[in-house]
């Protein structure tokens, strides 16, 4: 003979179990809520006890990833919110990147036209300027050149007249 407070127990596990069997069907049956905290509120027993009985939580697992029936309303397993979740969360990534790019790119187009418009920043014809001074350089090694050309010249004559200044000055 068992005792009344074992036969108690089991009693109530037994009516605790039914009421989880018969929420899962239910669920399974109208698309409705398939996740272990679901089915415990709907079977009104504690979470705790599913994970206790694996055989439910297996059950529940199972009803929880076949797919919907034709005709059913479809119940949105935890697998498939996460996955879009993950996806959601790598868009806005990719979305967030594309914004810190594109403000950089306005803030440098803002920055280049406030500093052209200010008469501060460099001329939008750089490549022409560049070319510009080069062939000034060019110009003034030229000049550079003719003028100490005509200073060696310079120098050579008056070192001539120097010459036939001292031979008239000395005499016949």
């Amino acid at each position: 003979m068992t005792n009344p407070m074992i036969g108690g127990r089991r009693a109530d596990s037994a009516r605790r179990r039914k009421r989880v069997l018969e929420a899962i069907d239910a669920a399974a049956k109208n698309g409705g809520d398939i996740t272990v905290s679901g089915l415990a509120r709907a079977a009104r027993v504690d979470r705790t006890f599913l994970y206790r009985h694996r055989d439910l939580l297996e059950r529940i697992h199972s009803a929880a990833s076949t797919p919907v029936e034709e005709g059913r309303v479809a119940a949105v397993s935890r697998a498939s919110l996460q996955a879009d979740l993950a996806h959601a969360l790598e868009g806005n990534k990719r979305l967030a990147a594309r914004v810190r790019q594109l403000e950089t790119r306005l803030s440098s187009q803002l920055g280049d036209a406030i500093w052209a418009e200010s008469g501060l920043g460099a001329s939008v014809d750089i490549d022409q300027l560049q070319r510009r001074i080069a062939h000034l350089e060019q110009e003034v090694a030229a000049k550079q050149s003719e003028l100490d050309e005509r200073t060696e010249e310079l120098e050579a004559s008056r070192a001539a007249n120097r010459e036939l200044t001292r031979a008239l000055n000395h005499g016949p």
